[in-house]
């Protein structure tokens, strides 16, 4: 990682483009009428999700959708003409036409991970606020240029661990937070449960209508192969890091969050291809992980075996503390009592929509620019996405990694060279 500065001070570089820092900083002024004009960049999965969810609120207008693949760009402009609160959208295919408009307010970016500290970054630099998907980034060196961004340009930028908008989350981590449990000693974090085989299959033409030289992008230039495409793109290590960054970015985020951990000094991981050792997928599908802090140990664990146990949950939070545990999942919270120290918390169900409540606080604070007010800042989505990166770090390289978070380096140069960002094809990491 020496070989590169984390924040320079330049301009950006992308694709042969320069890009040049925005003179919009703190951001227009809104009338309490006024509707937020915003653009969806990455239409298939959850950027639509999130399209759907904001504009519950009635505070926005989308004005433009943008994706590589028109046959989904098409869908999805359909779609959104049939919405409350939805309507006719401009169709674009190269987010960077996205940002050059002068009417886009703010951009939900929707796209595969590979794609969110170009796109994040430069949307900061254009003046924009920015809804990203979780994870913020695929490695520590994007998370640290992507908060310097949004430092530097005080942009609102909300990372979608909607989780944490939840009304059953934020009781669980109040009930962390009382002290109650006593001493938290650790949390572990789990998602198990049978994932279909991903079957090898052999590279083919892109699909007509699909611009794949941009949907690659920085990543390594290949053949298209379906499997790295749409939805399982995640299984492959030049565009995501597998089950941990998917869920586990959403899982490991709340004993973070509710213990007001920074970040580990140590991590270990280990696991492989257990369920399918043949199948087409790189990322492992059995993992265990843990993370040493100062006061507690976190763990992660996932598996795409059977096992849906944990008290019949396919996932969830466990804090363990000297007067009992809690759990908590996406269907609501528990606590079991360790002897008579605490009563017993039933398992209290979740009602509310957190991609709609997230959503919209995201654009409460476009509005107030009070950028405290974000239910889960660039910050905090930083520091989920560096603990990620640390475990897949971990278990490719087959090392216990020491983490120095002031120098942002592992004892390990195999690892540091995997926290790095390594682009291809032309395009650069922004500088900020």
């Amino acid at each position: 990682m020496q070989r590169r500065n984390f924040l320079q001070q330049s301009a950006a570089v992308v694709g042969g483009a320069t890009i040049l820092p925005s003179s919009v900083v703190f951001g227009k002024p809104f009338a309490p009428a006024d509707k937020i004009q915003i653009a969806l960049i990455g239409c298939r999965g959850m950027g639509m999700s999130n399209l759907k969810g904001i504009l519950k609120s009635g505070m926005v207008q989308c004005v433009a959708l943008c994706d590589v693949d028109e046959n989904i760009l098409n869908e999805r402009a359909a779609e959104l003409e049939k919405l409350e609160h939805g309507g006719k959208a401009d169709k674009l295919t190269d987010y960077r036409k996205v940002l050059e408009r002068k009417d886009v307010d703010a951009v939900i970016i929707g796209t595969p991970d590979h794609w969110h500290a170009l796109q994040t970054i430069e949307a900061c630099m254009a003046g924009k606020d920015v809804y990203v998907e979780k994870p913020l980034a695929c490695t520590v060196e994007e998370c640290n240029a992507m908060v310097a961004a949004a430092q530097k340009y005080k942009r609102a930028v909300q990372v979608g661990q909607w989780q944490r908008s939840q009304k059953h989350f934020k009781d669980a981590i109040e009930y962390v937070r009382s002290g109650k449990l006593g001493d938290i000693f650790a949390a572990k974090t789990f998602m198990t449960g049978r994932q279909a085989k991903l079957d090898v299959v052999p590279d083919s033409p892109a699909p007509a209508g699909v611009d794949y030289n941009m949907w690659l992008g920085p990543a390594p230039k290949r053949p298209f192969n379906k499997n790295r495409f749409h939805g399982s793109f995640r299984w492959f290590w030049d565009y995501a890091g597998g089950l941990m960054t998917d869920w586990g970015v959403h899982l490991l985020d709340i004993p973070i969050f509710a213990l007001g951990a920074k970040t580990p000094y140590a991590v270990i991981a280990s696991g492989g291809k257990r369920v399918y050792p043949d199948d087409a997928r790189q990322t492992p599908d059995t993992l265990s992980a843990v993370f040493e802090f100062d006061k507690f140990q976190l763990t992660w664990e996932h598996s795409m075996a059977y096992g849906n146990h944990y008290v019949n949950k396919h996932h969830g939070i466990t804090f363990h503390g000297q007067n009992g545990s809690l759990l908590v999942n996406r269907s609501g919270w528990e606590v079991i009592p360790e002897g008579k120290a605490i009563e017993a918390v039933p398992f209290a169900k979740s009602g509310d929509d957190g991609v709609a409540i997230h959503t919209k606080n995201w654009a409460e604070v476009i509005k107030s620019r009070k950028l405290s007010d974000l239910a889960c800042s660039i910050e905090a989505g930083a520091k989920v996405a560096i603990l990620s990166c640390l475990g897949n770090a971990a278990y490719r390289t087959g090392e216990r990694l020491a983490w120095d978070a002031a120098k942002n380096r592992a004892d390990e140069k195999q690892a540091n060279r995997l926290l790095a960002a390594n682009y291809h094809n032309g395009w650069k990491l922004p500088t900020v």
